[in-house]
């Protein structure tokens, strides 16, 4: 099956990073894809330096937002630029192995897949392995109770665009959690399936939103919300015995519950 991929980039101020995710991107094996680039109105010189890219790689779609719109506004735009059947989010300071683009193509030759998920390597700065991500797991589908509460789901996520379509899209008023929102968005709709190889590198470094503390309680604002309007799309009203809107802190109450002795014993016998 030939499909177009598309390759989405939501970018603001991140240029010394993005040099090396450029050059995993060249790497690929698979390289029939366009790359959507939204500059969130960068403040340094980035925007500049990625003009001159697109001029001479004709895969490459660029544009800006006209002021800064946050991470939940321009990934959403990405997916509504997008023009490949097949979309898959790379965070500029983040990169890709080699096999990722074409490992992931080829499982949408089962009709049923809606969406792909894969293992990560964690990097530093200077892009040297430091371990992986041990989160990671394949789900079961089509469960009414499942939150992706450990992060089971992560990168690389690639997707069908036209089920994205039948949901309500990105939240674009979120300012992190925008992943997570996607995730759960999309597992209402239909199979999920985990590629059991490493695809992606995720940069540790003290800029990333979910290693800035300053970000922390904004971050766990936003995922509350993305969990509450699961719930209400879900027709949940009471958790754990506990009625939805007396639970303060979402990602915390879950978690705790999720987490028992017994709950991980039940996970690690399935």
């Amino acid at each position: 099956m030939n499909m177009k991929f598309s390759l989405l980039i939501a970018h603001y101020n991140n240029w010394n990073y993005f040099e090396r995710c450029y050059a995993s991107i060249n790497k690929q094996s698979f390289q029939d894809f366009e790359i959507v680039i939204v500059d969130d109105y960068s403040t340094d010189d980035s925007y500049e330096k990625l003009l001159t890219l697109a001029q001479n790689d004709s895969r490459i779609h660029l544009v800006q937002n006209e002021k800064n719109k946050k991470v939940g506004f321009t990934k959403r735009r990405c997916v509504e630029l997008a023009k490949g059947e097949i979309c898959g989010f790379l965070d500029p300071d983040d990169e890709l192995l080699p096999q990722a683009i074409e490992e992931a193509v080829a499982k949408y030759n089962n009709e049923k897949i809606i969406t792909t998920y894969s293992k990560i390597k964690l990097i530093n700065e200077g892009s040297t392995e430091i371990g992986d991500f041990t989160l990671t797991q394949k789900i079961k589908n089509d469960q009414k109770y499942f939150f992706n509460i450990n992060f089971e789901v992560a990168h690389f996520f690639t997707f069908r665009k036209d089920i994205y379509e039948l949901t309500e899209g990105i939240n674009p008023s979120l300012t992190s959690a925008v992943d997570q929102d996607l995730y759960l968005k999309l597992y209402e709709k239909g199979d999920f399936y985990f590629i059991n190889s490493f695809q992606y590198l995720y940069r540790i470094h003290d800029k990333g939103v979910s290693q800035d503390k300053s970000k922390k309680l904004k971050l766990n604002s936003n995922w509350h919300q993305v969990l509450l309007d699961t719930c209400k799309r879900r027709k949940i009203n009471m958790l754990y015995g506990k009625p939805i809107n007396e639970i303060d802190n979402l990602p915390r109450y879950i978690y705790t519950k999720e987490n028992t002795f017994f709950k991980k014993l039940m996970r690690k016998l399935r």
